[in-house]
């Protein structure tokens, strides 16, 4: 899978998984707590590991695995990705592919990690506008090389098991209404069962790019 963006680079790709590493503090009750206390995590865990990633990635991706997937409702991200497809499809092969879709993100976005420099590189906004359980939108913004800062919103719900990310807007555009869009074009020429195939293989090419 590729992902784009034209104007943020690998820093965006490594910001859309800032609220990743919060699994690994037992404190954050709240999307804005969780996104302040994961720039520190995220800073020190690269910080300290940068010789060793750069040289095999794959700890890296494990560490990713291990903290990004308890602090992301994945099989909601899958249903709204999949849209009107889901809505017949048996439960197992939701989970299927969102499992695939979230381990694609893991590798594709953990070389972007390394493009972290600086926790002060991203800003956290106030909570603004409507906010509710159902969807909280905590919006941050992501220092650039260029010394502009590029807008990166993490959009939570509250779950039995408290506050979790289901989707990531970069520079207005959701991860998940660009994937349902381009997954579903690909659904209706080829089928689900041959773009799972691919997806899981990291064959499926989903760009998210303006236009």
């Amino acid at each position: 899978m590729t992902l784009s963006l034209k104007t943020i680079g690998p820093l965006a790709q490594f910001a859309i998984l800032f609220p990743a590493a919060s699994a690994m503090t037992q404190d954050a009750t709240d999307p804005i707590q969780i996104i302040k206390e994961t720039t520190n995590t995220l800073y020190e865990l690269v910080e300290n590991n940068r010789e060793d990633f750069v040289e095999d990635i794959e700890p890296l991706r494990k560490e990713l695995r291990d903290v990004l997937l308890p602090r992301v409702v994945t099989i909601y991200s899958g249903r709204l990705v999949l849209g009107r497809s889901s809505r017949a499809m048996d439960p197992e092969k939701i989970q299927e592919f969102s499992e695939a879709l979230s381990e694609l993100l893991i590798r594709q976005y953990a070389d972007g990690l390394l493009e972290f420099q600086s926790r002060d590189q991203v800003r956290v906004l106030p909570l603004a506008g409507d906010n509710s359980d159902r969807m909280t939108r905590v919006r941050t913004r992501v220092g650039l090389e260029s010394g502009e800062e590029a807008p990166v919103d993490y959009v939570f719900r509250k779950t039995d098991e408290g506050w979790k990310m289901f989707d990531v807007i970069v520079e207005g555009i959701s991860y998940v209404a660009t994937f349902r869009n381009q997954i579903g074009e690909q659904i209706r020429q080829q089928g689900f069962d041959q773009t799972l195939d691919e997806l899981k293989r990291g064959d499926l090419q989903v760009r998210l790019e303006d236009g």
